[in-house]
């Protein structure tokens, strides 16, 4: 590794050339301003990386120019608020693009600078443009291999999630669900829109996108009338959408979706409601119940049977999960 000059040198601004392996791309005005503003009154507290290289004019003379490896933001903010001179420290010895590119990334991933797109994409550079295997960008930059696989995985997804990513509108973590849907573009195309529209949470995403891939799993598989029909009925019931999960061997689960704690209140309300009207209307039968004269011999042999819905406890409140 390449040696630093620890002294600082105060150099002119104009003099200093970004990173052209910056791998951050997005730089944010507001917050760009706001440091604008502190430099303006305080200075620059930490000094910029840079290199130094030997540039020949036209005549034949010698100047120095420097290239930044680190602090392009408190750069650019230095320029905002007209300061003429930055802190630097010089890094000398070998001066190669791909230890430039290192460098950034590294020194953006400690200050926690770079979004999760542009360090997606700065990690596929390694790969691809410096030859590097996952394993060694992950020593590179202090993460497991994991950490850069996983990283890698949002490339996956078109421009307008990753764009969504690195304008905020959705995290990082929004990306996992949509990724499950990637073989289902309406699917993965109408997650995305609820997550905006809904502001879904990480853990609600990933319940819809779980909840789609039983779909798709049971749609391969044979589907059962009776079981869809159900669906549809509670669906029309409760004025949402509800799936009915077997389980293989008895039993399964009701999963009824809800868009707000007013909304769960509502559905519990008229759960309850529901439950209340049955038992009334089987209290009420039981009473009246029907009688049946069947003949036999000669004799009359009065006989009691009560007609008990089959699907009865199918629509106990008991049995429902939200």
């Amino acid at each position: 590794m390449p040696d630093i000059l620890n002294s600082i040198f105060w150099i002119e601004v104009d003099k200093i050339k970004p990173n052209p392996y910056q791998p951050r791309k997005e730089f944010n005005p507001d917050h760009l301003r706001d440091l604008s503003e502190s430099i303006r009154q305080y200075g620059v507290l930490q000094p910029l990386v840079v290199t130094k290289r030997e540039v020949e004019r036209e005549d034949g003379s010698l100047y120095s120019e420097y290239e930044l490896i680190a602090g392009e933001r408190r750069w650019r903010a230095s320029q905002l608020a007209g300061v003429k001179q930055v802190p630097c420290v010089i890094r000398i010895g070998e001066d190669t693009s791909q230890l430039k590119f290192e460098l950034a990334i590294i020194e953006n991933l400690q200050r926690e600078d770079l979004n999760a797109v542009d360090r997606a994409r700065a990690f596929d550079r390694l790969i691809n443009e410096f030859k590097m295997k996952h394993v060694d960008v992950a020593e590179r930059v202090g993460k497991s291999r994991e950490y850069v696989s996983n990283s890698l995985r949002l490339l996956s997804l078109s421009d307008e999630y990753l764009n969504a990513v690195i304008s905020g509108e959705i995290t990082e973590g929004h990306t996992r669900p949509l990724l499950m849907l990637s073989k289902r573009p309406t699917e993965q195309q109408a997650l995305f829109q609820e997550i905006i529209a809904r502001r879904l949470s990480v853990r609600e995403a990933e319940g819809i996108a779980r909840r789609a891939a039983v779909e798709r799993a049971r749609k391969s598989g044979p589907v059962d009338p009776a079981l869809v029909a159900l669906e549809k009925q509670l669906s029309d019931k409760l004025g949402t959408r509800v799936q009915i999960e077997r389980r293989e061997v008895g039993g399964g689960k009701v999963l009824i979706d809800y868009l707000s704690n007013d909304d769960l209140h509502n559905l519990l309300s008229l759960l309850t409601l529901e439950a209340s009207a049955k038992q009334s209307a089987q209290s009420t039968e039981e009473t009246a119940a029907p009688i049946s004269v069947i003949e036999a011999e000669g004799t009359i042999d009065p006989v009691v049977e009560v007609a008990t819905p089959e699907d009865e406890d199918l629509y106990n409140i008991k049995n429902f999960s939200v």
